[in-house]
């Protein structure tokens, strides 16, 4: 299958992008908006996306079939580990998990297409419209294609049109995807427009941002300042820096049986994109006085990290990240012949995968590609003591814990500043209605009408 030139994404690499090839791509966006997306309704648009992703989960698309064979070159990621990422987004992509993501961040599944009221609206007689921005901009960080392609979703639910612009190298898969929405509704596909470039090249993003109406990035701190700066004032920005993620397991749930696939559920969650991305655990916080020690703990982490490498290898490296592993492992094979608070266990013959326990429970950043830290701790609270260098930086924790002891720690998580709290083993499978940073993806984005009757 040859992808068409749909998209500027799509030209040859010896082609050259201009101010003016930018500039006309974004009149033409609105042009198509006002026309083929601004009239549609909220339900057509739920329900073409999720032909959308059914497509994506079956075996002889072109569009996924396409993803796997050319992906592991350009992502990194071995096919298997990118199948399992694809299939857990476009699963959860579905009418209903649609609906339900407008619903909780607007209050009714029509706030797009015409005034409508809540209850409390009607008591005060009044109804309310939201209206997305004509045209929305996306700079892309580039090491995951998930969070472009829920960018894409997540504008066209708005009814806005949209310029994803990707780090070089990284536009296959949000690519792959705006074509098979192109296939399935060319009208919705011209709607979009898809570009890569290196970043920093002011000619192309100064032209791009004067057209924006509203632009959401990701990536560092200072790379979003940087972005604040040069954007006019009437655009509307939305930014997502960098976080982390752990994993925190009770003392309750340690028998030895309930602790092996607690333990199988944790390396998921790290294998799961080689860990890269704010969802990726870097450590898991393990409870003393358990059944299973947290040493013990490790060890089991240990054989299944072993075990999903067969069925899941990770991908490949690059010479740096392999030099970082094993300077990482050295640092720590001396720090294990020196005494019992620290262990080492790690893939033969490769960076494969690497485990550290410590009892030092300070809060370690991994150096990514499946290595994982396990520290023990007496509670919650010398977790949260020993994560204070992270603190309001969290994204997610992975919880194993029972009943009200789960409450009360998932409490104590919130309060210290982490922004979603899940199950150890659905770090990486966030449901389409997750409140990003603990922001509601939709409503960032659009301006209210209220009309007072």
């Amino acid at each position: 299958m040859n992808l068409p030139d749909y998209f500027l994404a799509d030209l040859p690499p010896e082609a050259t992008l201009g101010p003016a090839m930018i500039a006309e791509a974004c009149r033409a966006l609105r042009r198509n908006r006002e026309q083929y997306l601004a009239p549609r309704s909220t339900m057509s648009l739920l329900e073409t996306l999720s032909d959308v992703a059914a497509n994506w989960l079956e075996p002889r698309d072109p569009f996924r079939q396409l993803a796997l064979r050319d992906g592991p070159a350009t992502t990194g990621l071995s096919e298997a580990t990118l199948r399992r990422g694809l299939d857990t987004f476009f699963r959860r992509m579905t009418a209903e998990d649609l609906r339900t993501l407008i619903e909780q961040d607007l209050g009714h599944l029509d706030r797009l297409d015409r005034f409508v009221a809540t209850e409390s609206e009607q008591a005060s007689q009044r109804t309310g419209l939201a209206t997305g921005p004509e045209l929305l901009v996306h700079i892309t960080a580039g090491n995951l294609p998930v969070p472009a392609m829920v960018s894409l979703v997540t504008g066209l639910l708005v009814k806005s049109a949209q310029f994803v612009k990707c780090a070089s190298g990284t536009s296959l898969l949000p690519r792959l995807f705006a074509h098979s929405l192109y296939a399935v509704e060319p009208k919705l596909g011209s709607c979009l427009e898809l570009a890569e470039w290196p970043g920093g090249t002011p000619s192309l993003e100064d032209t791009l941002f004067a057209e924006a109406d509203g632009v959401t990035a990701t990536g560092t701190e200072e790379t979003l300042a940087s972005l604040r700066t040069r954007l006019p004032a009437r655009v509307r920005f939305v930014g997502y820096g960098h976080r982390v993620s752990f994993g925190y397991v009770s003392r309750d749930v340690l028998s030895r049986s309930e602790a092996r696939q607690i333990a199988a559920r944790a390396a998921s969650d790290v294998a799961a994109w080689d860990q890269h991305g704010c969802l990726s655990p870097h450590l898991f916080y393990v409870e003393e006085g358990g059944s299973v020690s947290p040493s013990q703990f490790a060890e089991f982490l240990t054989s299944a990290m072993a075990r999903l490498e067969t069925s899941e290898p990770r991908g490949t490296v690059s010479a740096a990240d392999a030099v970082a592993i094993t300077s990482r492992r050295n640092l720590y094979e001396v720090r294990a012949a020196a005494s019992a608070d620290t262990q080492l266990w790690r893939s033969e013959g490769s960076t494969a995968w690497t485990v550290v326990y410590e009892a030092d429970p300070l809060f370690q950043l991994s150096c990514l590609n499946r290595f994982v830290y396990v520290k023990a701790v007496k509670s919650v609270d010398d977790a949260l003591h020993a994560a204070t260098a992270v603190e309001r930086q969290v994204s997610t924790v992975g919880l194993a814990a029972c009943g009200e002891h789960a409450r009360e720690l998932a409490l104590a998580l919130a309060r210290w500043g982490a922004t979603r709290v899940c199950p150890i083993g659905q770090m990486q499978d966030p449901p389409l209605a997750w409140r990003h940073d603990g922001r509601p993806a939709l409503a960032e984005l659009v301006t209210w009408t209220d009309w007072e009757h």
